[in-house]
């Protein structure tokens, strides 16, 4: 697998997935080359407010196989451990659970194919049904440790049931699968009675879809407890604008001092001309102030981080990692010269004005070990372009074609095309590069394509897979060892 990766989440969403080590140092910057013609620019969206609403991020402990098929072997038994322990475990494990059966159920979603569909959808079935029951088979018996497992069953078996409905919804249509859409629909059946049975949720709430949906919210926030990391976003520059708002102010009061006091030599005592001049003078500080002050503001800000962001072990509390962000709309002549050197390869008809929106993240990791059997942290990133949209067209032109003397027209939509190129710097090493297509209209992301790069342009490489990952092993081989995966008990 690529260091980054780059995939489409939802319709009018994708996320950048990448992981990173003990005393990493790793810098990704990306670079989104806006057309002209989508009306997407400083002058109607700020940077800084586009990735307050539109990009979101995760990060957390990472095991190799976050598919369903591997999640199993991760969670291994452990004897004699304390409460703590066995809270955190738990949590690690139903933690991966769900984002394994989210990412496994979005990207089923997204299959086109009927036949290929339907059996995804029995595989993943089988799969969900498995993991469930070797789950339960280990429940533990102590008061003490029964209640924070009951809180991890109840999540996974309603989130298990929400995202196989999900699926059958909007299944695509035929009859020759009726019985995947029975496995699938007796499974969350199941499911929903096996909560009924252990009498998780009380009937007020069960009746309620609000009630529901809040608790299982909060069931999901306690399970990540100890698996994602606390994080502590501060601004940058504060102190620094508030410099440069004073110093603007002072040039100005110095210009206007010189002005009032030639004004007043120059006109002897006080007259309506002197009571005009001075009026003038004021008015020009107001109408330039704020522009001297924004402009002072730019250049010096320009390059600097906007935001640092802290990521702390939410058991431990202590500072696992460092960020720092960076966001705003940068000229052409800005841009890194590998960057120019692989957007000038372009085709000719690709060769557009554009806007450029640079997003980067500096992350410096901590060498202390993480926590115990975890060496890697996940960061993923979702960008919605969903704040490009609104400045969309709809497409109202029609293709018209003839055939047998008949004129048909037939209506098309009006597609973008957004080049994304992405820069990774890794400890001391020369940066390599990833350049992505990102087709889209109005409504979603049509395709997302990662394009070939210059020779002379080094491209991001797959990780060094290690020599031995237990948590790699596959499906056939697990099955084949009929051994439980265990609770620590």
């Amino acid at each position: 697998m690529s260091k980054i990766v780059v995939k489409q989440e939802e319709s009018q969403s994708f996320k950048v997935l990448h992981q990173m080590k003990n005393g990493d140092h790793r810098r990704i910057d990306l670079y989104f080359m806006l057309p002209k013609d989508m009306g997407v620019n400083p002058q109607n969206m700020d940077a800084g407010a586009y990735c307050h609403s539109a990009v979101v991020g995760r990060r957390s402990y990472y095991s190799t196989g976050l598919h369903l098929p591997l999640v199993q072997g991760r969670f291994v038994s452990l004897n004699k451990r304390t409460v703590e322990e066995f809270r955190l475990y738990l949590n690690l494990f139903a933690y991966q659970f769900s984002i394994a059966i989210e990412t496994d159920s979005k990207e089923l979603a997204q299959i086109k194919d009927v036949d290929q569909f339907y059996q995804s959808l029995n595989e993943l079935c089988d799969i969900v049904a498995q993991l469930l029951k070797k789950f339960r088979r280990n429940e533990p018996s102590e008061p003490k440790w029964k209640h924070y497992f009951e809180n991890a069953d109840n999540y996974l078996s309603w989130f298990c049931e929400q995202r196989f409905l999900k699926l059958v919804s909007h299944a695509p249509r035929s009859s020759e699968y009726n019985s995947v859409v029975e496995q699938a629909i007796g499974l969350c059946r199941a499911e929903s009675a096996y909560r009924d049975g252990r009498k998780y949720n009380s009937e007020q709430t069960k009746s309620d879809p609000n009630r529901v949906s809040n608790k299982m919210l909060l069931l999901r926030r306690l399970i990540q407890q100890g698996v994602v990391l606390k994080e502590e976003l501060k601004t940058l520059g504060v102190g620094l604008k508030k410099l440069t708002s004073g110093i603007a102010t002072g040039v100005i009061m110095v210009i206007v001092s010189t002005l009032i006091i030639k004004a007043q030599g120059a006109l002897s005592g006080l007259t309506l001309a002197l009571v005009l001049t001075l009026a003038v003078i004021y008015a020009f500080r107001e109408i330039f102030k704020d522009d001297l002050r924004n402009a002072l503001w730019r250049r010096i800000q320009k390059g600097r981080p906007r935001w640092s962001r802290t990521l702390r072990d939410t058991t431990s509390q202590s500072a696992i990692g460092r960020q720092l962000i960076w966001a705003d709309f940068i000229n052409k002549k800005d841009l890194p010269e590998e960057v120019r050197s692989i957007l000038s390869r372009r085709h000719s008809q690709n060769k557009v004005d554009a806007e450029i929106l640079h997003y980067g993240i500096s992350s410096r990791i901590a060498q202390k070990e993480f926590l115990s059997g975890y060496s890697t942290i996940q960061e993923q990133i979702n960008f919605s372009l969903a704040p490009f949209a609104r400045y969309l067209e709809r497409g109202k032109a029609k293709i018209y074609r003839e055939s047998d003397g008949k004129v048909s027209s037939e209506s098309v939509e009006r597609r973008y095309q957004i080049n994304l190129v992405l820069m990774l710097k890794e400890n001391r090493q020369p940066p390599t590069f990833a350049r992505y297509k990102i087709t889209m209209n109005r409504s979603q992301i049509i395709d997302i394509s990662e394009s070939k790069l210059p020779d002379d342009i080094a491209p991001i490489l797959a990780e060094p897979k290690p020599e031995s990952e237990p948590d790699s092993q596959p499906i056939s081989e697990q099955t084949a060892n009929d051994t439980p995966t265990k609770l620590p008990s």
